[in-house]
């Protein structure tokens, strides 16, 4: 592995000791604890024994940042000049059904920029970096957005709104339009791993609702750092605001923004 700056460095071990914990817990996914949030949506021990590791890795490092993270919320003073935001497992329910399509999502902002992001699949030992202005990275490898700008021949990444049903018509309404003129659609479960295989050239767009900002920072990064263009689905910058987001390269973002406007 190539270095990786402080900031870099202290996400990877906290990632990779975590995901070590994932992988060891897996072999016996009866024994976890499971509870309910809410409707469809998950927390397990391993979340949670995952956020205690890269909180305390952060926080050892970097004692005076600021942490937002799914489980524990908010740690530090709103002030801090670095905030990180974590996702310890992205991807639970596909976690606790032995489907290997989870992950760990790790960003670093600075003054409220995106400067660093790091998202890690344990299963596959696969891991995402990015640096504002440097690019992104797979394994050391650099990676870039498919050049493809025929929607015809794109395939979509997206995520069902199985928390919040409100918007379920819409969305099917603007699925079904993608199954239509595309080459396929996919929904995988864990959106930080769907930016990331944009940002790799496996699919050419993503989109999904009601997301929080720890589902995508890390991943917006790394997509942007390969060349899409990340926006709400108006086109606008409030993506991580908003948690709704459509990602791709600039011909293929402008076809999605079109069909999704049609019915939102």
């Amino acid at each position: 592995m190539a270095q990786l700056n402080p900031f870099l460095n202290t996400a990877f071990k906290a990632a990779r000791k975590a995901g070590d914990m994932m992988l060891r817990a897996s072999s016996n996914l009866s024994a976890v604890r499971v509870d309910n949030k809410a409707f469809n949506d998950f927390v397990s021990d391993v979340d949670r024994q995952s956020e205690a590791i890269i909180i305390n890795a952060i926080k050892e490092a970097y004692p005076h940042h600021r942490i937002i993270s799914e489980e524990s919320g908010i740690i530090g003073n709103e002030r801090a000049e670095f905030e990180w935001i974590i996702d310890p497992l992205d991807g639970t329910t596909n976690y606790l059904h032995g489907h290997p399509q989870y992950s760990i999502s790790i960003a670093m902002l600075e003054q409220g920029v995106l400067k660093e992001a790091l998202v890690y699949a344990p299963e596959r030992n696969d891991l995402y970096t990015a640096s504002r202005g440097q690019g992104a990275l797979l394994n050391d490898r650099r990676i870039r957005v498919a050049n493809r700008i025929d929607l015809s021949q794109c395939l979509i990444g997206t995520g069902f709104p199985v928390v919040d049903q409100s918007i379920l018509d819409n969305y099917l309404a603007i699925l079904k339009e993608f199954i239509q003129k595309t080459a396929g659609a996919r929904r995988e479960g864990s959106a930080a791993l769907d930016l990331c295989s944009l940002a790799a050239g496996r699919i050419d767009g993503f989109f999904e609702f009601n997301l929080h900002s720890w589902d995508i920072a890390a991943g917006a990064l790394i997509a942007q750092e390969a060349g899409a263009i990340v926006t709400d689905m108006q086109g606008e910058q409030n993506w991580m605001e908003t948690g709704n987001i459509v990602a791709a390269n600039p011909k293929v973002l402008a076809q999605m923004l079109r069909i999704i406007g049609q019915h939102i």
